[in-house]
Protein backbone atom coordinates (compact mmCIF):
# COMPACT_ATOMS: atom_id res chain seq x y z
CA UNK A 1 0.00 0.00 0.00
CA UNK A 2 1.64 3.24 -1.04
CA UNK A 3 0.47 6.20 1.12
CA UNK A 4 1.21 10.01 0.95
CA UNK A 5 1.36 11.39 4.26
CA UNK A 6 1.81 15.19 5.43
CA UNK A 7 1.76 16.72 8.76
CA UNK A 8 0.40 13.41 10.95
CA UNK A 9 -2.49 12.90 8.01
CA UNK A 10 -2.63 10.12 5.50
CA UNK A 11 -4.10 12.24 2.82
CA UNK A 12 -4.38 9.52 0.22
CA UNK A 13 -3.38 5.58 0.26
CA UNK A 14 -3.53 2.76 -3.06
CA UNK A 15 -2.09 -0.16 -4.21
CA UNK A 16 -2.71 1.38 -7.34
CA UNK A 17 -0.54 4.43 -8.21
CA UNK A 18 1.05 5.71 -11.30
CA UNK A 19 4.51 6.34 -11.21
CA UNK A 20 6.02 8.97 -13.51
CA UNK A 21 9.54 10.42 -13.30
CA UNK A 22 9.40 8.92 -10.09
CA UNK A 23 6.10 10.63 -8.40
CA UNK A 24 3.05 8.19 -7.43
CA UNK A 25 -0.06 9.24 -8.89
CA UNK A 26 -3.20 8.22 -6.92
CA UNK A 27 -6.27 7.34 -8.33
CA UNK A 28 -9.30 10.04 -7.14
CA UNK A 29 -10.45 7.46 -4.97
CA UNK A 30 -7.84 7.02 -3.02
CA UNK A 31 -7.70 10.69 -2.04
CA UNK A 32 -9.13 12.10 1.89
CA UNK A 33 -10.49 14.95 -0.36
CA UNK A 34 -11.23 16.78 3.71
CA UNK A 35 -7.75 17.93 3.38
CA UNK A 36 -7.55 19.68 0.13
CA UNK A 37 -9.12 22.92 -1.37
CA UNK A 38 -8.28 24.00 -4.90
CA UNK A 39 -5.98 26.44 -6.09
CA UNK A 40 -5.62 28.85 -8.70
CA UNK A 41 -1.58 27.63 -9.65
CA UNK A 42 -1.23 25.68 -12.90
CA UNK A 43 1.80 25.20 -14.60
CA UNK A 44 2.86 23.16 -18.17
CA UNK A 45 4.46 20.53 -18.64
CA UNK A 46 5.96 20.21 -22.49
CA UNK A 47 5.26 16.61 -22.56
CA UNK A 48 2.54 15.73 -20.06
CA UNK A 49 0.03 19.38 -20.56
CA UNK A 50 -0.95 21.66 -18.41
CA UNK A 51 -1.63 21.14 -14.27
CA UNK A 52 -3.66 21.75 -11.58
CA UNK A 53 -3.30 22.21 -7.75
CA UNK A 54 -4.85 21.50 -4.39
CA UNK A 55 -4.08 23.22 -1.13
CA UNK A 56 -3.37 20.85 1.80
CA UNK A 57 -4.92 21.73 5.07
CA UNK A 58 -4.27 19.51 8.17
CA UNK A 59 -4.50 20.55 11.75
CA UNK A 60 -4.48 24.49 10.88
CA UNK A 61 -1.51 24.21 8.68
CA UNK A 62 -1.50 24.62 4.90
CA UNK A 63 0.89 23.40 2.06
CA UNK A 64 0.14 25.37 -0.82
CA UNK A 65 -0.19 23.67 -3.99
CA UNK A 66 1.18 20.69 -2.76
CA UNK A 67 -0.89 18.43 -4.89
CA UNK A 68 -1.09 18.33 -8.62
CA UNK A 69 -2.98 16.65 -10.98
CA UNK A 70 -3.62 16.99 -15.02
CA UNK A 71 -6.92 17.35 -16.13
CA UNK A 72 -6.69 16.65 -19.38
CA UNK A 73 -2.98 15.34 -20.38
CA UNK A 74 -1.31 15.16 -23.84
CA UNK A 75 -1.61 11.49 -25.04
CA UNK A 76 1.49 10.52 -23.78
CA UNK A 77 0.70 11.51 -20.20
CA UNK A 78 -3.18 9.94 -20.80
CA UNK A 79 -2.28 7.29 -18.15
CA UNK A 80 -1.99 9.93 -15.43
CA UNK A 81 -5.44 12.12 -16.36
CA UNK A 82 -6.78 13.53 -13.04
CA UNK A 83 -4.51 11.11 -10.86
CA UNK A 84 -2.83 13.16 -7.57
CA UNK A 85 0.76 13.42 -7.12
CA UNK A 86 2.80 15.20 -4.45
CA UNK A 87 5.56 17.21 -3.21
CA UNK A 88 6.60 19.72 -0.67
CA UNK A 89 7.20 18.21 2.11
CA UNK A 90 4.40 15.15 1.74
CA UNK A 91 6.01 11.92 2.04
CA UNK A 92 5.24 8.86 -0.12
CA UNK A 93 5.54 6.10 1.30
CA UNK A 94 5.21 2.45 0.83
Amino acid sequence: MIRAVWNGAVLAQSEKTVVVEGNHYFPREAIHWEYFTPSQTHTNCPWKGIASYYTVQVNGQSNRDAAWYYPDPKPAAAPIKDRIAFWRGVRVEG
